[in-house]
Formats: structure tokens, sequence, C-alpha cells
């Protein structure tokens, strides 16, 4: 551990400041989401609402004059990287969202119940995160672009952070990605010290942390002490024993964790942000608004509407940066951020609205969530649902 970089008995006392529009989901570990509508105003999400997810207490690293971060395991070395010495390696900027594997979880839970925090549909957010990218920097402990195994075995990156968490029995944080991921320049895998143009703040792992676009969060490792080369994949809790996805035919008595293996990409994903399910709408247009996203890099190619369940679907405008057409897989489109939807819809009484997403591969979001039930209750990308209550005397609802 980074021993010069923390504070004393104290590094864990204290909560930064958040915003007061936060839903708290947890206290401890602290744990928040937006309120649908402000994450939904902007395609860049503002640090203050870009949901919160924690699995411990959240450190303070604030000698920055000797925090390091130990770049080691069978690559050789251990080599230490200062702070200044990363910021040294060409920057990048990357426009990524990050999803927590559990966001919708609660709704998954009215299937049937599951473990884990109870998110609503805004467990995301879409930043610009600058640093470092991961394959530079494992150049300097001599690791070429594009290897997948190195000559004495290494087939894993491992980050591994400073905080502590219970289901690591007070050890730290880890996960791994494939070294072939973490040596691609183009998988834009970055050591971050910036979001969105600004130094990173401690919810969001500050000095430095991981950044691993189109894979599920629980990758994107904060508060980075040190990446190891090594030669499986990671046997944190995190990597092992959670974030895996099973059928809905296993439970906690026949579960096996060995069977499946840790999740990485996320499947196509849309949610509706700027209406509440049973809201109350004077009857007219009413704007249908959220985001789609696709693990991967993969595209946005539609998001279908349908005003009656699921019978007949239109589709919806599809957009990233003001004046900019969208379109997957181009240049001037953001291949690992989220893209917003837009559509009007005529309310002339009570309705279901739903939401599906079709991805640059096709790939389309099941129907229903009992397809995709699991006992951990993530991945649930099922269509999204909200039923409108349609009142004459009510103000507009745009």
């Amino acid at each position: 551990m980074a021993q010069g970089a923390l504070r004393g008995p104290s590094d864990y006392s204290g909560e930064p400041p958040r915003h007061p529009s936060l839903r708290i989901n947890a206290k401890e570990p602290f744990n928040a989401e937006p309120a649908r509508r402000d994450l939904v105003a902007s395609y860049i999400t503002p640090v203050d609402l870009f949901f919160k997810r924690n699995h411990g207490p959240i450190p303070v690293l604030d000698d920055i004059d000797s925090y390091y971060v130990t770049i080691g395991g069978i690559a050789g070395g251990p080599r230490r990287l200062s702070l200044d010495d990363i910021r040294r390696l060409p920057k990048y900027n990357v426009t990524a969202t990050l999803q927590c594997a559990g966001n919708r979880r609660t709704e998954m839970s009215k299937s049937r119940k599951v473990r884990g925090v109870g998110w609503d549909v805004c467990a995301l957010g879409n930043a610009t995160w600058g640093g470092a990218k991961l394959s530079d920097v494992l150049q300097l402990v001599g690791v070429p672009y594009h290897t997948e195994i190195t000559p004495s075995g290494g087939k894993h990156v491992e980050f591994v952070s400073v905080d502590q968490c219970p289901e690591e029995k007070g050890g730290p944080y880890k996960a791994s990605i494939p070294l072939g991921q973490a040596t691609n320049p183009t998988a834009d895998v970055l050591l971050a010290y910036e979001m969105n143009g600004e130094v990173l703040k401690r919810d969001h792992g500050y000095p430095l942390r991981a950044i691993v676009p189109g894979v599920i969060g629980a990758r994107s490792v904060k508060w980075l002490d040190r990446i190891d080369i090594i030669e499986e994949e990671s046997q944190g809790f995190f990597m092992q024993k959670d974030y895996k996805m099973f059928p809905p035919s296993v439970d906690w008595d026949n579960i096996m964790w060995s069977t499946r293996k840790p999740q990485m990409d996320y499947p196509v994903q849309s949610a509706i942000c700027s209406l509440e399910d049973m809201s109350a709408v004077k009857t007219g247009q009413v704007t249908v608004a959220g985001y789609a996203l696709s693990g991967g890099g993969r595209g946005i190619e539609r998001v279908d509407i349908s005003c009656d369940g699921g019978k007949r679907w239109f589709e919806a405008h599809r957009y990233q940066k003001q004046g900019v057409p969208y379109v997957a897989g181009n240049i001037t489109s953001d291949k690992w951020a989220w893209v917003l939807f837009k559509a009007i819809v005529d309310v002339k009484g009570d309705i279901e609205i739903v939401a599906k997403a079709v991805d640059s591969s096709a790939n389309v979001q099941p129907e229903s969530v009992e397809s995709i039930w699991n006992l951990r209750g993530i991945l649930n990308t099922c269509w999204h649902r909200v039923r409108i209550l349609a009142t004459p005397n009510l103000r507009s609802f745009m």
C-alpha cells in the first residue's frame, strides 16, 4: 500500500460534500444516484450528479507528494510511479459512460427478491475522463502495445485499490481485465486523474483511478494503489464471487461461482428518465426522454418507443452532442458514451410507455425481467416501462 499517501488513523473519517438532490440508497458505505430528470438534463453528467458507488469507507489520500502507484506482478519490477510521472505521459480525454452492473436492480427485485443495493435507473453517468492510457503506462515496464501474453505468462492486469472492503475481510477492492485489452491503445483504458476537466473528487477515485470503457463499472477501480500483471484473473471477491451472470434457476442454495466467468461488457440498455412510473400528466403531447447505451464500444442503432405496452413501435430521435448528428460508429460520435433519446407522444388516456434499444450488432433488450432474473440482480436490461395516468386538469408536463 502507498503508505505515504494516507493520512493516518483518520484516513476514512468524514464524508465529502454531496448534492442534496441525490437519492441515497445506502449510507454506509455511501451509495447514491441522481433523480431521473437530472440525469438526462445534459449529455455530460455534472460531477455532483454522477452516481456514487462504494463498497467500503471512502479513503482520503491528500499527501500527493508521497503518493505513488506500484506497477509490478510477473512483469518484473516493481516500479513506482508518482502522479507527476503519470502526468508526464501523453494525456487523453475519453468520454465514457460508467454504469453499475446493479442499475435497475429495484425493478428486478419486484419479480423475485435479489441481494444488493437497490438502484433505480440512474446508477450510471457520462463523463469526460482525462489521464494517461494504460497501454502507455505498461510500456514503461516493458510490455509493448497489443500484448496478449507476456514471456513470463502474464495474461491479465489487476487493479488494486487502497480502500478496505468487508467482502475482502478488510482488504482492498481489486479487479482485473485481459492484458490484450490493457495494452490496446484503441481500447482507451485510462489511468484517470481528471473528470470533466477537473481534478477527481474523493467520491470518484482521487487522486487516480482506472477507467475501463464499455465494461461494467466494477472493473474501473478507484483510489489506485497497485497495478499488477498476473497469470490468471484477479481472485478478488468482486471478480470471483460477485458480478457474475447466472440463470434464473440458480439461487443461494445451489450457486457455484466457479461455473461462470466474471462479467465484463454490459448488454444493450435503455431507460426513460423524463417520467416516473405512475406519473400523472395532462392529456396532450408529452415528452419521453432517456438514455441508451451498449458495452464494448457498440453504438445505438435505434431506440424504439411504444405507447401500447409493446404492440406498436416508432423510433425516437437519438443524439449526443448538440449540432452533431449521431451516427453509430462514426468518428464524430463517442463510441464509449451513452446516447440520449427524445420522442413526443400524444397522451389521451392512461397508457404504458415502453422503451427498448437496439445496438449496432443488432442486439435487442429482452422483453421481460423474468427471463433475465438473477440472484444478484445485475444487468437488468429488459424493456423499460412507465405507466402514465392522464389527468386533464394538470399543468402540461413537458
